[in-house]
């Protein structure tokens, strides 16, 4: 099951290592004790800034954006394991989360879930406060957006298509929906193979597998309703081929006809009243004016016959 945002900020601020005393338990920042002021517990070892935050959802953008470079810039003087360390860190992630939806916001079109779309923006978010350096002078947005966008961009790629197929092909598939989209308001028709190379300079085979690999992108159920020619709607997986497992036995039987042709004519009767009639060795036998034994050991050498010129053949 699919971790929610707030199961995420509370493992990316549980404590490894407590030198203030024993570690907490496991619950999110400032839910210490029932009736206490959220983080009450640690107030008297965070810096003002932090210490003023009541909920860090609630901050307005520009306090939260001095607020974040102070808590950066603190975080960075933190041991990494104390409960401060991870309570700061978790309450950027909070705080920045917007960041988080705003990027999210390019990726409308896409039918994944917004919910799954924020979870994998906030794992960016926190890798981009984990790495970032408030010594370079960066903005933080400026470092943050393209990793949280890296991080959905990643998630599409592995993720999302029902069949893996190279990142080459993914990009692919991407060049060909924008140039089919262009040339096809240029045109006022759909473009052809040959347009579609010449226009992204590459070859007609490689437009071929770029469309064939799109293929892989999404699947449908065997069990959408399509419509049959002419008998009505029906599930897909009811137009599905199958194998014939009687073209195996058709197969059989033409290798088998000119070795059945060159057996005397007492073999090929004795295969005819065993497979043709289904008579037993007995009954085929009492026909033939011969013992049940000696057709029995009559069948045995002509089916050993029968075999032998199958696999030499």
């Amino acid at each position: 099951m699919v971790a929610t945002t707030g199961e995420m900020l509370v493992s990316a601020a549980a404590p490894t290592a407590d030198p203030y005393g024993p570690a907490a338990p496991a619950t999110a920042p400032g839910a210490d004790e029932p009736g206490r002021t959220p983080g009450a517990g640690l107030r008297d070892l965070l810096p003002p800034e932090l210490a003023a935050v009541d909920d860090p959802r609630e901050v307005a953008p520009a306090d939260a954006r001095d607020l974040t470079r102070q808590l950066l810039r603190r975080l960075a003087t933190l041991e990494e394991g104390t409960r401060e360390y991870s309570y700061v860190r978790a309450t950027l992630v909070e705080m920045n989360l917007s960041l988080v939806r705003f990027a999210i916001r390019r990726f409308d079109a896409h039918r994944e879930p917004k919910e799954d779309l924020l979870q994998v923006g906030a794992v960016g978010l926190i890798k981009a406060i984990d790495r970032f350096d408030p010594s370079l002078g960066v903005e933080f947005t400026t470092f943050a957006m393209p990793t949280v966008l890296g991080e959905i961009r990643r998630h599409f790629r592995d993720t999302t298509w029902a069949v893996h197929v190279p990142r080459r092909l993914q990009e692919l598939r991407i060049a060909l929906a924008r140039a089919q989209e262009r040339l096809s308001q240029r045109l006022d028709r759909a473009p052809t193979v040959a347009e579609l190379a010449e226009h992204l300079s590459i070859t007609p085979e490689e437009v071929v597998e770029g469309l064939t690999a799109a293929n892989g992108h999404t699947a449908g159920s065997l069990d959408g309703v399509v419509t049959e020619d002419g008998d009505g709607p029906g599930p897909l997986g009811a137009q599905l081929g199958a194998d014939d497992h009687g073209l195996a036995l058709v197969e059989d039987l033409v290798a088998l006809k000119p070795l059945i042709a060159a057996l005397p004519e007492r073999e090929r009767r004795i295969l005819s009243m065993r497979f043709c009639e289904d008579l037993t060795q007995s009954q085929i036998g009492a026909r033939l004016g011969l013992s049940q034994m000696h057709v029995s050991r009559l069948l045995s050498r002509t089916l050993g016959q029968l075999r032998d010129g199958l696999e030499d053949g």
